[in-house]
């Protein structure tokens, strides 16, 4: 049965050291003498895309503990139950962070982009960020999260559940952007900077709706590519009778 996981490893593992590299080319970027942004308040956390890489590259890493404990987990009972609880908290952060947030962070950009880009990535940011970093972190993301949609079969928790952890998520960011701009007299985006306070609350309120969308999209698809089944095929396994593993 082991062998079954093997292969979610040989895509996990990947995945994982490609958004460690991602990563950590991105922290090196610098503009000149200064990182662009990244030295006023907030530093790079006040940037969706920026969070969103630390949130893909932890659930890839949770992934990769997942598999290594689910290949540990056939001759120790506590390693079983251990594996069951990393498998529900990998679906967890798959369902109700990674994959709508990492879809918004795509479909919000290239959305943007493509209207004006100069209200989400300034031109001079090509001569910053090399056009694969720029792929990495918004295009490649998505392509990522379809393959483990499509490949992975996840634990999906409750839709109440998934939607009060997002909306969580989401209202804490807002409420981020809005101390830094309290704090700071800065706007994280550019496009924030031309909205009237009544666009401003339709464009963020539209924000968090889109992603509300996205999350279901999401769930949609995993019930069209697994069906209603909430138990996966290693929780399956790990909880049949001893004898019927082999």
């Amino acid at each position: 049965m082991a062998s079954r996981r093997a292969p979610l490893l040989l895509l996990h593992l990947p995945v994982f050291l490609w958004y460690l590299f991602a990563l950590h080319k991105e922290m090196l970027l610098t503009s000149g003498s200064r990182h662009f942004g990244t030295d006023t308040y907030g530093g790079r956390w006040k940037y969706l895309t920026f969070i969103n890489m630390v949130l893909q590259t932890t659930f890839f890493g949770v992934c990769v503990l997942t598999d290594l404990v689910w290949h540990l987990s056939w001759s120790d009972k506590r390693m079983q139950q251990l594996s069951l609880r990393m498998s529900a908290l990998q679906g967890w952060l798959f369902s109700a962070l990674a994959f709508p947030i990492g879809f918004f962070v795509v479909v919000s950009f290239w959305i943007l982009y493509a209207y004006d880009r100069e209200l989400v990535y300034p031109e001079i940011f090509d001569t910053i960020i090399p056009t694969w970093l720029n792929h990495a972190m918004h295009t490649v993301v998505l392509l990522l999260l379809m393959l483990e949609l499509i490949v992975v079969q996840h634990h999906w928790p409750s839709h109440k559940g998934c939607l009060t952890v997002l909306i969580t998520f989401c209202s804490s960011y807002l409420v981020w952007l809005l101390w830094i701009r309290h704090r700071s007299a800065i706007w994280v985006y550019p496009i924030l900077e031309v909205l009237s306070p009544f666009g401003l609350g339709m464009f963020l309120t539209a924000a968090v709706l889109v992603t509300i969308s996205l999350y279901v999209v999401g769930e949609k698809l995993h019930y069209w590519r697994w069906g209603k089944s909430n138990q996966t095929e290693q929780d399956l396994a790990l909880t049949q009778p001893q004898g019927k593993l082999h």
